[in-house]
């Protein structure tokens, strides 16, 4: 029961940083604003149950990945062929359709079949070349697509990250769910339209000559494109435009993009490329002065300008009918990169900032309930050691309040539940320790030698009880989402604190009372 002088400091430090960061959650805005900024001014982060916002689940099209993995090969394999001399038969594909596991194709000259399947093999380690007879099949290995997959989804957990961002909203709760899907909570906001178009575009951007050869026509169906070319809507002319199927320039290149203005004031969107796009736009741009240059978003042309003189400081311009939303919206897009694969929206729920209010009342008045009728049990079951128990269940609440809002954990109305629990399990250690108190005392122990035993050996309990409540919880949030995952956080932080508050905190308190000569007869 002897504090040593730094273990006093260190009790009353941590209480004393725990009122001062949970302050911020109980001060107006107009009191917190005028505050320095070297004092702490974070508060708890409400989630999307209690806020109020917007939630979208996101599927990712993984059947588009596997796609265009078949469609690199494709490429791939149809330029190594032309660089050897090997001839192919006509029915080489030009693409590869969504159901097809393979790229399979037949060969003209069966005494190439050994060369063919070397050049083959060396165009990618990840697939498999099987040749019989003289029929060509290159398979994917499963691991190799799986892990696509799985880039696939973590890269597009990042553009939508990015995406969100760039609007002004801030706190968005973004996870992978499952193999193929992303959750997308955006507490605050009520009409989620915009940010729906903005991640509904994958934009894929993508640089290529028009061709002058062909003609523009009004209708889709009847476009048939030269060989080495391929029709794409104009959002310009509202035709539709033969393009070169080469791309000279790449929109993973682009490092910048934002909204400007023309001469005449009309909105416009100015990129730059890093180095490798630069050089790329500037030999593009020196080499065919004259010809349109063609700028292609998701399939669609948005402008295609002539090149008056070569573009060699690696940035450029995109005008067009744009409006300043428009522009914006295109050149944020550009920032944030192009999606791996096309994101639907397979659920979304808005939760209005009313249901919030209420949940917030009813989580605090379960909490203040379960807190009152607590403390009044321990002090009428223990007294002074009870009321001491009381102060430690307080300074319990403001350590967690402190905690939350230092982590910036998001508290959701589960989290509430779990605060509303650790009200009760921060007692629980104290009952164990008053328990084997009076045990002494019924032993006609000295009072001194009765609380310094019972602290004692009620540690052994204490610390196997929230030991596995921390295992428990730690399962829930490692396996848990959305608001399990609150719980989980509150109920581990809870427990953490409660252990310290308990054995230390009640400890230097009576400590204390001894230091001070409290009456050898304690109520109890």
């Amino acid at each position: 029961m002897i504090f040593p002088r730094w273990k006093e400091i260190l009790v009353a430090c941590v209480c004393a940083f725990g009122i001062l960061f949970a302050l911020p959650n109980i001060l107006p805005e107009s009191i917190l604003s005028k505050l320095p900024e070297w004092l702490p001014n974070q508060r708890v982060s409400l989630g999307l149950d209690l806020r109020g916002g917007a939630h979208l689940l996101l599927e990712v099209d993984l059947e588009s990945v596997k796609n265009d993995y078949l469609n690199q090969i494709l490429d791939s394999a149809r330029t190594v062929l032309r660089k050897e001399s090997i001839p192919y038969a006509s029915n080489f594909p030009k693409s590869i359709a969504r159901d097809r596991e393979s790229v399979e194709f037949d060969l003209k000259d069966s005494s190439k079949v050994g060369k063919a399947k070397a050049v083959l093999s060396s165009i990618d380690v990840d697939s498999k070349v099987d040749i019989v007879g003289n029929h060509v099949t290159i398979t994917p290995i499963e691991t190799a697509l799986e892990k696509r997959k799985f880039e696939a989804v973590s890269r597009s957990i990042e553009i939508v990250r990015k995406r969100v961002d760039e609007t002004g909203t801030r706190e968005a709760n973004i996870q992978r769910q499952g193999n193929d899907r992303i959750l997308l909570q955006i507490p605050g906001l009520q009409d989620p339209s915009h940010v729906k178009e903005l991640l509904g575009r994958t934009a894929k951007m993508t640089f290529r000559l028009v061709d002058e050869t062909a003609p523009e026509i009004s209708d889709r169906k009847k476009a048939i494109a030269p060989v080495g070319s391929i029709y794409f809507d104009s959002l310009e002319s509202g035709k539709c435009i033969a393009v070169k199927k080469q791309v000279l320039v790449g929109g993973e290149t682009l490092i910048d993009a934002g909204l400007g203005y023309d001469e005449y004031g009309r909105p416009e969107v100015n990129f730059r490329f890093n180095q490798i796009g630069a050089k790329k736009f500037g030999d593009a741009t020196k080499e065919n002065v004259g010809k349109r240059f063609a700028i292609i978003l998701d399939n669609e042309i948005i402008s295609a300008p002539k090149i008056q003189t070569p573009i060699m400081g690696g940035s450029g311009r995109i005008t067009g009918e744009f409006s300043v939303e428009k522009a914006r919206d295109l050149a944020l897009l550009l920032r944030a990169g192009a999606l791996p694969a096309p994101l639907t929206v397979i659920e979304e729920k808005t939760v209005g900032p009313d249901l919030g209010a209420d949940s917030i009342r009813s989580g605090i008045l379960a909490t203040l309930l379960s807190g009152l009728f607590v403390l009044l049990f321990m002090y009428m079951w223990y007294s002074s050691f009870g009321m001491i128990a009381n102060i430690a269940v307080v300074v319990n609440l403001i350590l967690l309040i402190a905690g939350l809002s230092c982590l910036q954990a998001t508290l959701t109305l589960p989290g509430i539940a779990g605060i509303a629990l650790t009200v009760g399990m921060a007692v629980d250690a104290n009952v164990l320790i008053n328990e084997r108190i009076k045990e002494y005392l019924r032993k006609s122990e000295k009072w001194t030698k009765a609380v310094e035993t019972g602290y004692n050996l009620a540690m052994t309990s204490i610390i196997d009880t929230n030991l596995n409540t921390i295992i428990g919880m730690m399962c829930l949030y490692q396996f848990g989402t959305g608001p399990v995952k609150g719980f989980a956080i509150t109920t581990i932080l809870g427990t953490v604190i409660s252990f310290f508050t308990s054995t230390t905190l009640t400890r230097y308190i009576v400590s204390t009372l001894m230091k001070l000569k409290y009456p050898v007869s304690i109520p109890m």
